[in-house]
């Protein structure tokens, strides 16, 4: 299209100072204002091409695309859903502190216990935490802990108590317009901040992490299910 545009220009070059001649036109002014047509017809078609491109594009919901700053998604044309959404975390700790875990000998009492209290209040305040979240009605909440033993050998300074982690897992549902995932994932971030707190007395070298979204289903987009397996959870999460 472009070596065409610039064939008509080199055709229309040459005819111009006939033209000219004939209308009374200076040569200067004829070829700004052909010059001033091209660009218009290249512009146009630019533009139409890109504005083309950009409705497949991905685009960030949360952001204006014309000026670039922050809105609140409108879910008010969305037909309300099942939703639901399952995310993960877990937090590593040293020797000293998952024993005392194991043996609910921590001084702020039952860690576990408050920990899950703790993610399912904090999955409910969500859109207060969130700046653009929506607030939702759920009708459903679990925070499940586990604890797993490290299989590696204790390391120095343990006093030979062999460490481990506390495995989180976030349940959230709801009938809604707009999907509940960020309330899955801050309660098992908060429930993961909750243990550190209640053990950070005898160590304070714990590692938070593996905080992701394993699933949700409702909505226009479906099922989602993350593809990492099982046993690749097994790192530090860093």
């Amino acid at each position: 299209m472009l070596h065409r545009t610039h064939r008509l220009v080199a055709h229309s070059m040459a005819t111009r100072h006939g033209l000219a001649s004939c209308l009374g036109w200076s040569a200067a002014s004829t070829s700004t204002a052909l010059s001033t047509t091209v660009r218009k017809h290249f512009n146009t078609s630019v533009q139409t091409t890109q504005s083309k491109g950009d409705e497949d594009s991905p685009r960030l919901t949360h952001t204006d695309p014309e000026t670039g700053k922050a809105s609140m998604v409108s879910v008010t044309d969305k037909v309300p859903t099942h939703r639901t959404a399952l995310a993960v975390s877990s937090i590593w700790l040293p020797g000293v502190a998952f024993d005392l875990l194991k043996r609910n000998g921590h001084k702020k009492g039952d860690v576990l216990t408050v920990a899950q209290i703790a993610g399912i209040q904090a999955a409910k305040q969500t859109s207060n935490l969130i700046p653009l979240c929506h607030p939702l009605l759920l009708t459903h909440v679990s925070v499940d802990l586990k604890l797993v033993e490290d299989s590696e050998a204790p390391p120095v300074g343990c006093n030979g108590l062999r460490g481990g982690r506390v495995d989180i897992e976030s349940r959230v549902a709801c009938m809604g317009n707009t999907g509940v995932e960020m309330e899955a994932l801050t309660g098992a971030t908060v429930a993961a901040l909750t243990v550190f707190d209640m053990c950070k007395a005898v160590g304070k070298d714990m590692v938070i992490g593996e905080v992701k979204v394993m699933e949700k289903t409702g909505g226009k987009s479906g099922t989602y299910k993350h593809n990492q397996q099982g046993s690749e959870r097994q790192g530090r999460g860093i």
